[in-house]
This record gives C-alpha cells, sequence and structure tokens, in this order.
C-alpha cells in the first residue's frame, strides 16, 4: 500500500496470550539438511484435477545438472506411482519444475527428489478435487516481509491440519535493500536482506528469491501444502502499473520493462507454478480452480496488464483543500474516465469464471485479490484521539497523524493505491460481477498489512459480498507506529467512519484460515504471538461464520448477527 512520504518508525509490539490453536504432525522429512543440494527444500503448487507441479532447486555449481523425481500415495513411497529425470541448468538459475500429470481427483501424493547420493526432504501435495465435496480447507496469507521477523506464521500454517491448500495473495517477498523498509528490525534479528542492495537485476531477485527460500519455515510450509500463489506488487517493487513504479527510478535503475520482466521471470523459476505458454504474456497470470461441486476460486492480476498509474496525495494542498475541492478530487481526478484495475481480458476472464461457477451451483465462490476493494475512507479522528497521540509519539508520527486526520475530516480514501483509488474500475468490475450473476462473493485480500472483515456494496447499495483481509506474515500494520493502543484506537475509527468496514486488526500478524463446507463458510483470523523470536504460540482473534440468505451472505461473528 502507498504510505505517506513521512519517517516510518517501525514498532512491532507484543501480543496478548489467547486460546492455542491444534497443530498437527510435521511432514516427514520437512526440513532440508543445510549441507544438502537441496537447500531450498521442495514445493508444489498450482494444482488442477489431474496434475500439480513439484519444484526444488539444486545447489550446484554446474552449468547443466540432473535429478530425479518421484510421487507415491504415502510418505514411504512404498508404491511408487510415478518418477522422472529433470534436467535443469544456469539459464533457470538451477530450479527444477515438473508437471505431473495423471493424478486422481482430491488425492493426497508424497513426492521427493535424488540428486546422486542425495535425497530432497519429502513433500506433500493435493490434487483438486472433483465431483461432490463436504469440506475444503485454505490458508490464506500475504506480506512475507524477510526482515521484520521470523516466519512463524508460515510454520503454524504447515502444521495446521485442516489445512488443505495455501493462497498466497502476494508480497512473497520485497524488493528493498538493508536501508529500505523493514531494514532496522533486519539488522537487530540478523535477518537482513540479501543481496545488501535494492533488488532490481535478474540476479538480485534470483537471490533475493533464494534466501526466501532457504528460510526453515518456509520450507516447512511448501513441503506440507500445495501453493496457489498470485505476485503483488513488492515481488517486482512497490507500487507498478503498466509503464512503471513508484518504486523505481529509471535515471540510476534502468528501464521499468527489463526490471519488471527480470522479476516476472525469476518468479517463474523460482514458484511452483505452470509456465506462460509460447506467446503468451507472463504478466497475464491468473486462475480459475474448481473445488467439486463446492467452491470456485478465481485469482486476479491487478499489477502489470490493466493499472493505470495511481494518483498520490498533494500534502501541501490537501492541507488546504476545501470540502467542495475534494468531492471534485473525487469526481474528476480519482474517478476520472479510463482509470482501469483490471485488462479487459483479465475481466473477461473472471466474469466467464463466475458465470460458470453460478451455472454449476457452487455455492461458494472465491476471489483472491491483491489489494483492499471496501470503501475505505481515512479514519476521523476526534480532539481526544489527537490528544492522546500527542503526548505518546514522535513529532513526525504526530504530523502523519495530523494527515490521516486531514483526510478524514475532507472524507478521502485512507490510501489510492488499492480499489478505492479506482472507483470506475471497481463499480464495472462489479457489474460484470452482477452480469455473471454472482453478488455473494467471498473476496480474500491480502496487501494491508491487516486483518480485515467487510462488506461490499455497488454504487447503487446492492450487496456485492464480503472482504476477508489477511494481515502480514511478518510485515506490520501501518498505525503500529502510534503504538499498540494508539494503533487499536485507529482501527476502531476506521470501523465507525466506514460503513463498509465490520471491524479490522492492524496489530496481530498471522494467517486467514478458511473451513468450507457445502453449508457455511468458517473464516478463522489467527494470529501469532511473535515474530521477533521463534518461541511463539497461535491464538484465534475472531471467528466469522457465513451462511447463504435470499439477500446474499449471511454471516455471524461470536454465535451474534452481524450482517
Amino acid at each position: 500500500m502507498k504510505r505517506l512520504p513521512l519517517t516510518r518508525r517501525q514498532i512491532l509490539s507484543g501480543l496478548s496470550a489467547s486460546l492455542l490453536l491444534p497443530v498437527g504432525l510435521r511432514v516427514p522429512g520437512a526440513t532440508a539438511n543445510p549441507d544438502s543440494v537441496f537447500q531450498h527444500g521442495v514445493a508444489s503448487g498450482d494444482p488442477d484435477h489431474s496434475s500439480v507441479v513439484l519444484w526444488t532447486r539444486l545447489t550446484t555449481t554446474a552449468s547443466v545438472a540432473e535429478c530425479e523425481w518421484e510421487i507415491a500415495e504415502n510418505p514411504t513411497f512404498d508404491h511408487t506411482l510415478q518418477r522422472g529425470r529433470s534436467a535443469t541448468g544456469q539459464q533457470r538459475d538451477h530450479t527444477v519444475k515438473v508437471v505431473v500429470d495423471g493424478l486422481k481427483p482430491g488425492a493426497t501424493y508424497y513426492y521427493r527428489f535424488r540428486a546422486g547420493a542425495q535425497t530432497s526432504p519429502v513433500g506433500r501435495t493435493r490434487t483438486l478435487p472433483n465431483g461432490a465435496l463436504d469440506y475444503l480447507g485454505l490458508a490464506v496469507a500475504s506480506c512475507s516481509n524477510f526482515p521484520f521477523g521470523y516466519f512463524n506464521a508460515y510454520e503454524a500454517i504447515a502444521r495446521d491440519e485442516s489445512v488443505e491448500f495455501v493462497l498466497h495473495l502476494g508480497d512473497y517477498l520485497y524488493e528493498y535493500g538493508p536501508d529500505g523498509y523493514g531494514g532496522a528490525i533486519g539488522a537487530q534479528l540478523g535477518r537482513q536482506h540479501n543481496p545488501p542492495r535494492e533488488m532490481v537485476s535478474l540476479a538480485d531477485c534470483r537471490l533475493r528469491h533464494a534466501q526466501y527460500k532457504a528460510d526453515a519455515q518456509s520450507r516447512e510450509m511448501h513441503a506440507a501444502h500445495p501453493l496457489i500463489p498470485l505476485w503483488d506488487d513488492h515481488e517486482s517493487t512497490n507500487n507498478p502499473w503498466q509503464e512503471g513504479a513508484e518504486n523505481h527510478q529509471p535515471a540510476t535503475e534502468g528501464s521499468w520493462r527489463t526490471r519488471r520482466s527480470a522479476s516476472l521471470q525469476a518468479w517463474y523459476e523460482w514458484m511452483p507454478v505452470r509456465e506462460p505458454g509460447l506467446g503468451e504474456d507472463p504478466a497475464a497470470y491468473w486462475r480459475h480452480f474448481r473445488f467439486g461441486d463446492l467452491a470456485s476460486l478465481v485469482t486476479l492480476e491487478t499489477r502489470h496488464t490493466g493499472r493505470a498509474q495511481q494518483i498520490d496525495y498533494d500534502i501541501p494542498a490537501l492541507l488546504e483543500m476545501t470540502p467542495a475541492a475534494a468531492v471534485a478530487f473525487l469526481r474528476d481526478v480519482v474517478g476520472a474516465p479510463g482509470r482501469e484495475m483490471l485488462s479487459a481480458d483479465m475481466q473477461a476472464f473472471a466474469a466467464t469464471a463466475l458465470a460458470e461457477s453460478v451455472s454449476a451451483a457452487r455455492p461458494w465462490r472465491l476471489l483472491g485479490n491483491q489489494i483492499p476493494m471496501a470503501r475505505m475512507s481515512a479514519p476521523r479522528l476526534d480532539a481526544a484521539d489527537m490528544s492522546y497521540l500527542k503526548s505518546r509519539v514522535s513529532s513526525e508520527n504526530l504530523q502523519r497523524a495530523q494527515y490521516f486526520q486531514r483526510l478524514g475530516e475532507l472524507g478521502l480514501p485512507l490510501y489510492l493505491d488499492p480499489w478505492d483509488g479506482y472507483p470506475k474500475a471497481r463499480q464495472a468490475f462489479y457489474q460484470s460481477c452482477q452480469d455473471a450473476g454472482a453478488n455473494d462473493l467471498v473476496v480474500l485480500t491480502g496487501d494491508s498489512h491487516s486483518f480485515w472483515q467487510n462488506a461490499l456494496y455497488d454504487n447503487g447499495g446492492r450487496a456485492m459480498g464480503v472482504e476477508l483481509g489477511t494481515t502480514g506474515i511478518t510485515s506490520p500494520g501501518d498505525f503500529l507506529e502510534f503504538g499498540t493502543e494508539g494503533a487499536r484506537r485507529m482501527d476502531e475509527r476506521l470501523v465507525s467512519s466506514n460503513p463498509e468496514v465490520l471491524w479490522t486488526n492492524g496489530i496481530s500478524n498471522g494467517y486467514l484460515r478458511l473451513r468450507v463446507t457445502p453449508e457455511r463458510l468458517q473464516a478463522d483470523f489467527v494470529k501469532v504471538s511473535n515474530i521477533l523470536s521463534r518461541e511463539y504460540h497461535t491464538g484465534m482473534l475472531r471467528s466469522v461464520v457465513m451462511t447463504h440468505s435470499d439477500s446474499g451472505l449471511r454471516y455471524e461473528v461470536a454465535g451474534q448477527s452481524a450482517g
């Protein structure tokens, strides 16, 4: 998300203890030997009903290398179903990717690789189910900034027995150098970015992916569950659009197209996803996953193929802006024609997928979406709020709070790089969903480093569904610079200032867990108590149960009706 141009003080607060969640068994061999040729573990992902992508990487200096792979129905490999050989080399950074076909739908498999005398960790994967289905378990993750702390939430996901697939909504890694976002915490923890500079070139991107994949907790998650990934902005750099990015300087960093191409190439090399076909645009990455007769998951691409350049607030002008000028700004600048978010191809794909889901009578329509979709104006801060902050925060952070206060007074969006900065594109997307018969969306959102439960409405007040946001695996909420209590106050004001925001928490790190049956969808907002050490526990911040009604989706929180 776009930050106001003020110095940020990165504060991570300890979290209070709460109820422990059940933890499952580790996948055999999930922890890799640091001296192994398989230093980056194994991964799987991008499943369909008969195939899945298997991935590993060989740590070697050879220009060309080979490995064997095998897949079985049990972790002891008593009966190998398929095996084969795969070659790799420097041209793809010694990554290995195998699409294994001919598998049974809705089945669990185990896989491993061999190179010479060495054997990789064992991974567990699944294919998509067909036909009647009574359960789907998803973990939803986002925003895993290596320097900010340990990937304890990844470890918790790996050991959560209710999880079958992991939907990662992007910001899987971050581009910053040691002096960038999170660098100070990373220096304290000994978790500084490699290479020690901003990620720009293909070599930079490969080293950064390697660092994240070498993390023991990341390896455990990847070995435990198949991944359904999207990218967001930081896989390339902060706030890209079709022709550039907020954090790209052509004068010193070269061509944006070259940088973007490098980031996408490394992403395809290092992620367990299917490669684009010959002549296909690698930036056009979207999917429709069909989970039997239970649910559809449609993933969106909101960064590279359709997005118009985001608008930044002019801070001096903002301070002098009148309410009438704010209305005109939203109408004429933010709401100007041509401010697209999705490409025409992306929008058509989503509409077709949603129409198919409705026609197939699947009860649940999930959208994998990178950035907040709900209308979200800045919090309206009163005199008591400002007095509290004035006595407890730095002058820089007080200035930041004053900017938020001014935005709230004018009724302006909190940020302009989410869907709030593209209101006509949002309405057009809502209309395409309505045309497809889908006004019961469950939108799954990352990017903001906050948990969210939001209600979604189009410009005519028609209910479009709900938005469930997941917080950062490590990336901290934007309001934590005001301290834990200050952040809590800001969260409360966001709720009271915005009819579409029903609940939010920007204090905790963790993940979102969905447990889906034909009759109900339960969303658990799972926190980890700590990311500054490997000692932690998990707890449930909130659990929301959704069911269908004649008017759309109905949800209950802690046994009480909330909509």
